[in-house]
């Protein structure tokens, strides 16, 4: 038998290598879904802070994630994949562990997925409950590892992991859930949006609360036994929230006329200062509560120095259909009245024409067939360039205007 056991050997040798050629050919030839994923617009403030998010065509939260938080990607991988960047797409311990359960429970106790693998079920949309689905999973998540690195795989999760209803992906979660950016996420909150994505809808904390509570007990419970977890505080005692937040919507007109102006662009970078845009967006508010039932308002407010739009409000409410809050007031044509008047008099000081205490006389005046009137259709009679422009006297500033010449108020 001796003089055998080295064709022996020989031969197993071969074999392992035609196994091994025969399943490098299978990854390869691979045919991997399209790894370009849909990502929602983004409309930003000055300080680089959301303005306003867009969904995907199918109406599914996904936006680009941006900074995420250190500590959750390390919660991540420890939970889920903890030999993530040993392993080549699959890990065989991993498998062998969930088989093993799985076979002395009669009942699946843990999957034995890889961050790959679920990557490759996201990217095609597809189950895990037959043999064919984990197989298809296996096979894609290997030909992955050979095509992208292990911060591309990443990536594609941090976009594609759900998250209960149509959120997916962490920026989207963490926006909706904790009204902030992923870069400042807690470990409660970090332990909860590791949870989350097993059993999306089941543990959305917006319907099913306890059991997202639970869920994030188990996560943390889990890591805080491994070390991986600061001991000084009970984590699992904090709340998780019970309601989506809205996305932010602010300067709604604004972003939607740029997202049509430029559809191929991703993220689209503005000039309106976030704080003075909320701040005008609830003056109108108010101040639309005041006004008649039907009448909008609008408030531009630029940077005379350099033209910049720090604040751009189209309406008190773009989604009122009574005051047709849809209409973006700052674009629409409209005669510009009393706006016209500081010009006007500016205009007329340059030239020398008057100055603020020159006096005008606001009496009944006619222009061939126009005869201006004043709002209230009073007269004060004499009255300096100074109170005329205060209290926006039309007669005075008509005067001025015929004085200058329409076409130097044109040309100016």
């Amino acid at each position: 038998m001796r003089p055998l056991l080295p064709f022996a050997l020989a031969a197993g040798l071969f074999a392992a290598a035609l196994a091994r050629d025969a399943a490098d050919l299978w990854i390869d030839r691979t045919v991997l879904p399209p790894l370009t994923v849909a990502i929602g617009v983004e409309v930003t403030a000055r300080d680089g802070s959301l303005l306003r998010a867009f969904t995907v065509a199918d109406g599914r939260w996904r936006l680009e994630p941006g900074a995420v938080d250190p500590g959750f990607l390390a919660m991540l991988v420890a939970y889920e994949d903890r030999r993530f960047y040993r392993h080549a797409g699959v890990d065989p311990l991993a498998l062998l562990r969930a088989g093993w359960q799985a076979a002395a429970n009669g009942r699946v106790v843990s999957g034995g997925s890889t961050l790959t693998m679920q990557v490759a079920r996201l990217l095609e949309e597809s189950g895990t409950g037959r043999l064919s689905g984990k197989l298809r999973q296996i096979r894609v998540a290997l030909a992955l590892e050979r095509r992208l690195g292990k911060d591309d795989i990443l990536g594609l999760y941090l976009r594609l992991a759900p998250y209960g209803g149509n959120l997916e992906g962490i920026r989207a979660a963490s926006l909706a859930y904790f009204g902030k950016e992923p870069r400042r996420l807690t470990p409660s909150e970090s332990g909860l949006l590791v949870a989350l994505p097993q059993s999306p809808e089941g543990r959305r904390p917006d319907r099913a609360a306890e059991a997202a509570k639970a869920a994030r007990a188990r996560v943390l419970a889990r890591l805080a036994a491994a070390g991986a977890l600061p001991g000084d505080r009970d984590l699992r005692a904090e709340p998780v929230p019970t309601a989506r937040r809205p996305f932010p919507a602010l300067a709604p007109h604004l972003a939607e006329r740029l997202r049509r102006e430029d559809p191929t662009a991703r993220r689209i970078a503005t000039t309106i200062d976030p704080v003075l845009q909320r701040s005008l967006e609830a003056l109108a508010a108010r101040a639309s509560r005041s006004s008649p039932a039907r009448a909008s308002l609008a408030i531009l407010v630029a940077d005379h120095r350099t033209g910049e739009i720090l604040a751009s409000v189209g309406s008190p409410d773009w989604t009122d259909a009574v005051r047709a809050g849809f209409v973006d007031m700052t674009r629409a044509l409209r005669s510009p009245g009393s706006t016209l008047k500081p010009f006007v008099y500016a205009l007329a000081f340059d030239d020398g024409l008057a100055h603020p205490e020159t006096l005008i006389e606001d009496r009944p005046l006619s222009f061939g067939p126009y005869a201006p009137q004043n709002f209230d259709r009073s007269f004060r009679g004499t009255v300096t360039a100074r109170e005329a422009l205060q209290l926006s006297l039309n007669i005075p500033v008509v005067s001025l205007t015929e004085a200058l010449g329409p076409a130097r108020l044109l040309a100016a």
